[in-house]
């Protein structure tokens, strides 16, 4: 009975130890808690301009037309462009003045040779105005068409045309014209820049675009030809000009 009693208090020690002894070992198995780290810095934030550097510029060792030069372009066999200057001719004394032949001269165009004699064809578009180059007297008009592709007449080639002799001595001849402007005939004297007809495709030019063929002569036979690009190169840039005639 004895032996009965003390295992009875035995357990009642235990039960009453116990609740103390699981806390004791709950405190020993939670882990300590661990150190806060410093969050990784961003990185820098950068800052675009819309606008990107002006690039620096150097100059080009590219020779360059002056103002007594013209510029000319050509392109080989094998395409390549090739540029070539050639002399406008000395600027003579202010006696006469000298105008683009075709108006408004911005919507002209013109380029060497194309002939196989000295002569220009200055392409425009319908309506633009064929004016006298300089003051003169009008020498010769052909009012009517009368070319005809079966005989191929060299002397109606130019369809309705006007020639001048400037007041500068040189022989002005504009062809291929739609219309002859009213009062223009052989024997009126015409200011620089006055309407002389319109540009147009008459005569040898009628499967052409519109253009004026424009000649430069002496003003008496043999009427030597005078090549007129430099000249109107000079004039498109408001050059007073006046082209010198081959001596006879």
């Amino acid at each position: 009975m004895n032996n009965d009693l003390s295992g009875q208090s035995m357990r009642r020690s235990l039960l009453l130890i116990l609740p103390f002894l699981l806390v004791a070992c709950n405190f020993e198995t939670i882990a300590a808690p661990a150190a806060v780290l410093p969050l990784p810095s961003l990185p820098p934030t950068f800052t675009f301009s819309p606008v990107p550097p002006t690039p620096t510029l150097t100059p080009s060792q590219t020779k360059t037309p002056s103002p007594s030069e013209t510029q000319i372009v050509t392109a080989t066999d094998t395409g390549t462009a090739t540029v070539t200057f050639r002399e406008i001719p000395a600027q003579m004394p202010n006696l006469y003045p000298h105008v683009f032949p075709v108006q408004p001269a911005d919507l002209a165009g013109f380029s060497e040779g194309g002939h196989a004699y000295p002569a220009t064809d200055i392409f425009a578009p319908p309506g633009a105005q064929f004016v006298a180059v300089t003051n003169g007297t009008v020498d010769e008009v052909t009012y009517l068409d009368q070319w005809n592709p079966v005989t191929n007449d060299n002397a109606t080639a130019g369809g309705l045309s006007v020639r001048i002799i400037g007041d500068d001595g040189v022989r002005y001849y504009g062809a291929h014209l739609s219309k002859i402007a009213p009062g223009i005939r052989s024997g009126v004297w015409v200011p620089a820049g006055q309407v002389l007809g319109l540009v147009g495709n008459t005569g040898n030019a009628r499967d052409s675009a519109t253009h004026v063929h424009f000649e430069i002569t002496s003003p008496a036979p043999p009427f030597s030809k005078v090549d007129p690009f430099p000249y109107l190169t000079a004039w498109l840039k408001d050059h007073n000009v006046t082209p010198a005639l081959p001596i006879p």
